[in-house]
């Protein structure tokens, strides 16, 4: 069972101040390249493991896809640029490169413009462990982090409140989950994820601020804060993607959620509930059907396997029906392949993935972008580990919008309204964050 409370001997208020100083520290670095990315896991257990707690800093080279249908590939060109020099690499692939994996589109417009795909080669990168500061990469390092170590804790600022809005009212989702009903009924998918999108225009935020609080709200384990230029990601993801160590795949997608309990019995009770529920079971096993044929096209025959199914995790505000998958990768596939091939995260499409996808643009009122795509890290063995990107806000300071989207498995018994309520839950921290 998973825990969202830290681990004791990690759990120090020094602990925190050290990373809220060093974040403070990179994004005023006069050498950052404009570039800097957290990742964190709060210290939650996690099965294979979370995220490592890790600052990346500055961009000695960039692999950057603007346009995912009419650029080159961004799984080739990421390939080619760790058989030139194999480095760490950090960033994300968003949702709407399926535009370069298959023959679809996107008619929304891009209201936050972050390229399709982004990976930096960082000039530094900061561990902290046991209370001892590492930094390895160019230059002095040794004065780096004295310098760091000087800097100032920055002081928490208050979070303006924002007006958000939903891009569709709860009639026209209610009908959306009703169309995509009628295309179950008519054999086109089996299971549809539906996303709305929340957004504030002319938002005025300081992502740090925002970050910081919102990771105290909903701490997770693969939680994230990115900058690129002018734009901003600050996340709170319980779920992964993909991981590669070694030769071994795993990917553990997420479907089936409701909320905490007020006491533990009642939160036991709400376990039993999320566990024995046939239609969270229906959708998280489609799921784990389709993850399974995902990572089959990368894997040695016979190696595909479900560790485990339907487990129940919980987190600060619900708990979350999480199945583990894993495979061996095969010896003439390449790493990058086994990510291309995978992607996008089934539990973020629906089944068939490619029909559900056409379906999603259709539907959906808005862009996904970096929202459902997937975000992580590199090393030079070309190991890997990405999480999804889901209850995250995205902010594009220039254009003074800030956006987060939020979603559920449609299948042909679900409730609308219920579905609507498990929305309107996953967008709680960080509307509420937001509005003050």
């Amino acid at each position: 069972m998973l825990t969202d409370q830290p681990k004791t001997e990690n759990c120090t208020p020094y602990t925190d101040s050290f990373w809220q100083r060093a974040v403070a520290w990179a994004m005023a670095l006069p050498q950052n390249d404009g570039f800097v990315a957290l990742l964190s896991n709060n210290h939650i257990t996690y099965p294979n493991d979370p995220f490592p707690n890790r600052l990346f800093i500055g961009a000695k080279r960039v692999v950057s896809v603007f346009d995912g249908a009419t650029e080159p590939d961004a799984f080739e060109q990421l390939r080619l640029a760790q058989v030139e020099r194999p480095s760490h690499w950090v960033g994300y692939f968003g949702y709407d490169l399926k535009n370069q994996l298959e023959t679809l589109s996107s008619r929304h417009a891009d209201q936050l413009g972050f390229p399709d795909a982004f990976f930096a080669e960082p000039r530094w990168i900061i561990d902290y462990q046991d209370g001892v500061a590492t930094v390895t990469g160019e230059g002095n390092t040794d004065g780096l982090l004295a310098e760091l170590l000087a800097y100032p804790v920055p002081e928490g600022k208050p979070i303006i409140p924002q007006s958000v809005n939903c891009r569709v009212t709860p009639d026209e989702y209610k009908a959306n989950v009703r169309q995509i009903q009628q295309a179950i009924r008519q054999g086109e998918v089996y299971e549809l994820n539906y996303c709305v999108e929340f957004f504030a225009e002319q938002a005025r935020l300081e992502p740090e601020t925002v970050y910081w609080a919102l990771n105290e709200r909903s701490p997770m384990p693969f939680s994230a804060f990115l900058r690129v230029g002018n734009r901003y990601l600050m996340g709170a993801s319980p779920e992964r993607f993909i991981r590669k160590d070694g030769t071994t795949l795993t990917s553990q997608p997420i479907k089936g959620t409701i909320r905490r309990g007020l006491t533990a019995d009642e939160d036991a009770q709400l376990q039993t509930q999320l566990l024995n529920s046939e239609k969270e079971r229906a959708e998280n096993l489609m799921i784990v059907d389709l993850v399974r044929n995902d990572l089959a096209r990368s894997a040695e025959i016979g190696s595909v396997r479900v560790d485990e199914l339907f487990g129940i995790y919980g987190f600060r505000h619900v708990f979350q029906m999480i199945s583990t998958i894993s495979a061996t990768l095969r010896p003439d596939c390449m790493w990058t392949d086994a990510i291309r091939n995978a992607f996008p995260m089934g539990s973020m499409t629906g089944a068939p993935k490619i029909r559900s996808m056409i379906l999603i643009d259709e539907l959906e009122s808005s862009r996904r972008g970096l929202y459902s795509g997937a975000l992580g890290y590199i090393t030079p063995d070309n190991d890997f580990d990405f999480s999804v990107v889901i209850r995250s806000l995205l902010y594009n300071r220039e254009r003074a919008y800030a956006s987060f989207s939020v979603g559920s498995a449609i299948t042909y018994d679900a409730d609308p309204e219920q579905e609507w309520a498990e929305c309107l839950l996953k967008a709680r921290a960080i509307r509420s964050l937001l509005e003050g």
